[in-house]
This record gives C-alpha cells, sequence and structure tokens, in this order.
C-alpha cells in the first residue's frame, strides 16, 4: 500500500509541489525575525552588532539564557580574535539553532510563583525590599548591581516598598501565542 506521504497523487496539483516543508518556513520565519533585531544594533549598517548587545538582541527572540549560558553562545558566535563585535553570519545560524531547539525558554508562571513562594514561608504574598536584594545577592547565581536595580525598580511597589510577586509574575511573564 503506497503511503500519501511524500507522493504526488494527481488531485494534488502544481500548489503542492510549490509549499515547501513546515520545517524550511520555520527557519525562513526564524531567520526572518533574527535578521530583525540583529538590524536594531547594527547601528553602523555593515552586519556586525557590539558584543555587549547581544544578550538583549537574544532576549528580545523570547529565550531567557543565564549569564553562564550568556557567556557560552557569544563565545561560539565571537571571532577567533576577539573584536567586540559579532557579525551576523555567525550569529544567524546558532541563534536559528537555539530557537529551533527551543533552548533557554522562559520559565513557566506556575514554578516562579512556587520559586517565590518558597522565599515567603508565611504566604503573605509579598517580599521586602530587603528580602528580596538579600536572596537576589546571596543565593545561587548573584545578581549584579545593575540587574538588582533593574529589578528593583520594575518590582517594588514604592507605597510599601515590597513586591507583591503575582503582580510582578504577571507583568514579567511572556505570552508565547
Amino acid at each position: 500500500m503506497p503511503s500519501s506521504r511524500g507522493s504526488l497523487r494527481p488531485r494534488d496539483g502544481p500548489a503542492s509541489l510549490m509549499s515547501p516543508p513546515l520545517a524550511e518556513v520555520a527557519v525562513a520565519e526564524f531567520h526572518k525575525k533574527i535578521k530583525e533585531a540583529f538590524e536594531v544594533f547594527d547601528h553602523e549598517s555593515n552586519n556586525t552588532v557590539d558584543v555587549r548587545e547581544v544578550g538583549t538582541i537574544i532576549r528580545s527572540l523570547g529565550c531567557c539564557p543565564s549569564e553562564g549560558e550568556l557567556h557560552d553562545l557569544i563565545a561560539e558566535v565571537e571571532e577567533e580574535e576577539p573584536t567586540g563585535y559579532i557579525r551576523f553570519e555567525k550569529f544567524l545560524p546558532v541563534m536559528t539553532e537555539v530557537l529551533l531547539e527551543r533552548r533557554y525558554r522562559p520559565i513557566p508562571e506556575d514554578i516562579l510563583l512556587r520559586a517565590f513562594e518558597v522565599l515567603d514561608p508565611a504566604k503573605r504574598g509579598f517580599l521586602s525590599k530587603d528580602e528580596l536584594i538579600k536572596y537576589m545577592t546571596e543565593e545561587g547565581e548573584p545578581f549584579s548591581q545593575e540587574e538588582m536595580e533593574e529589578m528593583l525598580s520594575a518590582a517594588i511597589d514604592p507605597e510599601s516598598n515590597s513586591i507583591h510577586y503575582k503582580d510582578y509574575i504577571t507583568m514579567m511573564v511572556i505570552d508565547e501565542n
């Protein structure tokens, strides 16, 4: 019994010969998104970006690598002799692979909530600014001063001087649809 998969049946017509497989469509769509994100930071229009912008580009594409993972990615796309710039030709295939493999996906909302709840054993629904600073700078992969200031400016309610983490999580979660 011949498989209909991959075979051209008379009723398929010429259109079926022209339509590319889904994987090719996905790759083409990723290439377009990567190019658009890269071009935002290609200030000289010479297909290069400052290495310091790579993390922003990657995050704008919906990926959330740790600092260590980001450094590994940068090492993969950097020149043999680092110049401080990343070339699009080297960035494109690596980033395409990252997107195809769905690497560095954001942490789901329910897991983020459980993590905050561990830090809030009294189940108050919030952490004080001091508690947040302590956890983010003394535990796990510590935040830098700049990262901490950025998080505090987005997370801390100025009236209560605390983070109501359910509201913060809702604000921070990336909608993948």
